[in-house]
């Protein structure tokens, strides 16, 4: 019997070591079980924050490639903006140099018109005055001598020399009598019923016409057949 019980309390404290060792086991698995849950926790977080850093860095380059090529694309306008604007005064002070010179073309062109005008008109009456000097001739000569013939020859002198000054001018009488009218060249002042003539010939002439090249400076007066 006492044997029995001492096998009891043998056994019973077997099994209570046994126990002890299997707490002990749970308490170290337990123990590795809660550190590997930290380290996978701290594994985790690391993974997280370098993953948010990694964010962070990408957005933080992305953001400075952002801005150089702003940057470069800002330098570029401003320098585009530049070249214009040098070539807008460029052509401003074009344009003013062309503005003045046209100013001065104009001014110098109707001085040079004047003068033109001015020495035409000069021409003109130094061709007339020889005609004017043997008129004045003339007029005394008459007031001395009652000469018809001599006043008669001084005058067709005068008609003579006047006719080859317009000649030289390149002033050109109309002809009309015998010639066919023409409204660009005749005034028909009159028309009468002849059969001896042709329709619309100038049979008589009050007035000479005159023109200088194609220009018309007075029409012929004259009469016209019907």
């Amino acid at each position: 019997m006492k044997d029995e019980i001492s096998n009891e309390i043998k056994n019973d404290g077997d099994l209570g070591k046994d126990k002890e060792i299997a707490c002990e086991e749970a308490a170290d698995n337990k123990e590795a079980a809660s550190e590997a849950v930290d380290e996978a926790a701290n594994g985790a977080g690391n993974a997280a924050e370098n993953e948010a850093v990694n964010e962070v860095n990408d957005e933080t380059g992305c953001e400075a490639a952002c801005e150089a090529s702003l940057k470069e694309e800002i330098d570029n306008l401003k320098s585009q903006l530049e070249e214009k604007t040098k070539k807008c005064e460029e052509y401003f002070s074009m344009l003013q140099r062309t503005a003045a010179e046209f100013d001065n073309y104009k001014k110098r062109t109707v001085k040079e018109k004047e003068a033109i005008y001015t020495d035409a008109m000069s021409d003109v009456v130094a061709s007339f005055l020889p005609v004017v000097d043997n008129i004045e001739r003339a007029l005394l000569a008459s007031e001395k001598e009652a000469d018809f013939k001599a006043l008669r020859e001084g005058i067709e002198l005068i008609y003579r020399q006047f006719k080859e000054i317009m000649t030289k001018l390149g002033v050109e009488e109309i002809k009309a009598l015998g010639e066919k009218f023409d409204p660009n060249l005749h005034n028909a002042v009159m028309h009468i019923e002849d059969s001896e003539y042709e329709e619309n010939v100038i049979v008589e002439e009050f007035q000479k016409g005159y023109k200088f090249k194609d220009k018309v400076i007075r029409h012929s007066m004259v009469k016209v057949a019907n």
